[in-house]
């Protein structure tokens, strides 16, 4: 947080950074790895038709 000059600045970055992470955070740890890569495909593929 010391390197934000600017609270508006922390908080815009938390709140895309929180949309990004929720959307790619998968919780490996309680997933087969077929399933998990299965969804990280799905996931990607969403971020990709998102961002073009």
């Amino acid at each position: 947080m010391s390197k934000f000059r600017d609270v508006k600045t922390l908080q815009k970055f938390a709140s895309i950074h929180a949309s990004i992470h929720n959307h790619f955070n998968l919780e490996r740890h309680l997933n087969r790895r077929e399933t998990f890569k299965e969804n990280r495909t799905a996931a990607l593929a969403e971020w990709r038709q998102l961002a073009a």
